[in-house]
Order: C-alpha cells, then structure tokens, then sequence
C-alpha cells in the first residue's frame, strides 16, 4: 500500500485482522522527508500519564512550515499519535472521533495563549514553537487528507479547560514536548491509558484559506508507523 494513503481510507483498515504489537516499527522510505519518516513509535502509561515517542529516520523538529503571513491557508506541522483512548479522557464530548496527541509548529498564529514556549515575555508570538495539542480526529471528504480537526461551538461544545477558545476539538494544555536528536517525546497527565491502541503519523494541516468549515484539515499525510493506520501499538503499563 502507498504509505501516503488518505487518512479516511486508511480508517476503514482498522477492523482487518492484524498482529498486536506493543511498540511499532516502520521502514525508511526515500520519498518522505527524513525528518518526517517514522522509523518507530511507542507509548507507556502510569496510572496518571500516557507517555509516547518516535524515531525519525532525520531529525525531530528539524523543519517547520514556511509562514504565509496570515491565519487563513496557515500550514501546519505535526507529529501525532493517534489513539484508541475516548475523546473524554481529555475533557471533549465523549466519542466525538478520533483521540490525538499532537506536537506542532505553525508560525503564522499561536494557540496556546497561556503560555510562553519560547520564554521571551510575549505569549501571543509562539506559534513556530513546537508545542503539544490534544485534538479529535474526524473524516471530511472536503479535506485533502480525508481528515479534519472537528469543528464545534466553543460555549455549547464540551471542551477541555485549558482550550484556547477556537471553535475546534483542539486543547492547549501546558506540556512540554522533547524534540532531541531522532527522538520526539511527550508526556501528558491522563488516567487509564495502558492497554489502549495507538498509531502514529507525521503530517502537515492547513487552515481553511477563506476562514470557512472545516476550519483545520490534514492536507498530507507525509508517514503512518504502521502503513495503513491499523493501530498495531499498544500503550504498556510502566
């Protein structure tokens, strides 16, 4: 299978028969971006956080979006971890779609209004930052991808406390990821999550180019740790 294949159609793979793995593995591929092709992926959890990683085949963080000097057709830079875990478990609606921890960097605007990444007094300025987000994942034809953040009415949604206001299934908690070397990692405080699947890929999001729905869709999917989004990980307990 083309390892580039549209997130929605990797989606229906889900429920094919397939070996339970606890960490994931993934070959190199020439036609990715080193520093967005996935050599490995694996999580642990305690009884309070889920811990996950990857490898890179180049180097974690390494390239970030060129800005467009607007929100509108902003790019977006992700690694994520795309789980089994109910959108609950980190304060959405409950089964609202898919669960994902994300680490990001987008220079043309900054979502994370509580917080200064970059530590240089101005916490409006840190989008370019890499920085962590939980999102909800669900399908949307009209995305390249066939993905989108989901779209809601901060107000009348249910969205986590630390949600930055914007009307999709994007939280804006204050972790810190490690972007080392190969290595991408991130530690976020939620309960319950060993023994769930997870999967994990690297991607580029844009925001809608007219300020429309879907506001935020994946656009590319650059690498899928398990080729076709099969969910083979399982988080470990420690």
């Amino acid at each position: 299978m083309n390892r580039l294949v549209p997130l929605a159609t990797a989606l229906l793979l889900t429920t094919a028969p397939h070996a339970i793995a606890h960490d994931i593995t993934s070959p190199t591929n020439a036609e990715i971006a080193p520093d967005f092709d996935i050599t490995s992926a694996h999580a642990t959890a305690t009884d309070r956080t889920i811990s996950f990683a990857m490898e890179l085949a180049g180097m974690a963080g390494g390239t970030t979006p060129v800005p467009v000097g607007q929100l509108e057709g902003a790019p977006v830079d992700a690694y994520v971890w795309v789980t089994k875990l109910d959108s609950a478990r980190a304060g959405f609606a409950p089964e609202m779609g898919l669960l994902a921890l994300a680490i990001t960097a987008h220079p043309d605007f900054d979502d994370t209004p509580a917080y200064d990444e970059n530590g240089d007094g101005d916490p409006a300025n840190d989008g370019k930052t890499w920085h962590a987000h939980w999102v909800v994942l669900g399908e949307d034809e009209a995305c390249g991808a066939g993905l989108k953040v989901l779209d809601v009415s901060p107000g009348q949604d249910v969205l986590p406390a630390t949600a930055p206001g914007l009307p999709i299934a994007l939280d804006s908690p204050d972790i810190r990821p490690v972007l080392e070397g190969s290595a991408a990692r991130i530690t976020a405080d939620i309960e319950g999550g060993a023994d769930t699947a997870f999967d994990a890929v690297t991607a580029r999001l844009n925001v809608h180019e007219t300020g429309g729905t879907p506001l935020l869709c994946v656009t590319t999917v650059n690498d899928i740790a398990s080729g076709d989004l099969s969910f083979p990980g399982i988080i470990m307990a420690e």
